[in-house]
């Protein structure tokens, strides 16, 4: 009984923006394989628009994201990129990736209102974590681009 259960299940199961994701995935290993770690943020995220482009991925970075609390602004961050208005992606160059590094994708997929998220980690190792938000406890406290 539990077998025909899971199996069902996992025939059921879908990922949200499956193909998007691995192309994403995809070109941060191609980067990551060519400039390897030690660089800061900013020249993977150069190298990452270039590969980007050459998949003709829509993009836009450096996404502006405000949080309001009662009608007023309480705070400012930037996304690194949205991809075709469906991800969102937060590049790290970290030794590893950590509970905030997590935390702050989760927020951002709140605020905006997105379900999918990609931390890349351009460390020692290269590191991909993706995390999904469900709509549905998104706040309505925020104000993207």
């Amino acid at each position: 009984m539990v077998r025909s259960i899971l199996k069902v299940w996992c025939v059921d199961f879908v990922m949200k923006h499956e193909e998007l994701t691995e192309k994403i995935i995809g070109n941060f290993y191609r980067v990551y394989n060519v400039l390897g770690y030690g660089f800061l943020e900013k020249v993977y995220e150069n190298a990452l628009k270039i590969e980007f482009r050459k998949m003709g991925i829509d993009f836009d970075c450096q996404v502006p994201v405000q949080v309001f609390y009662n009608g007023e602004i309480v705070g400012d961050y930037i996304a690194d990129f949205v991809i075709d208005g469906k991800i969102v992606v937060e590049v790290k160059a970290n030794v590893g990736l950590g509970v905030a590094d997590e935390s702050q994708l989760l927020n951002y997929l709140r605020c905006t209102g997105l379900e999918v998220g990609l931390l890349l980690n351009f460390g020692k190792e290269a590191e991909v974590k993706r995390k999904v938000f469900e709509t549905a406890k998104r706040c309505d406290n925020f104000k993207v681009g």
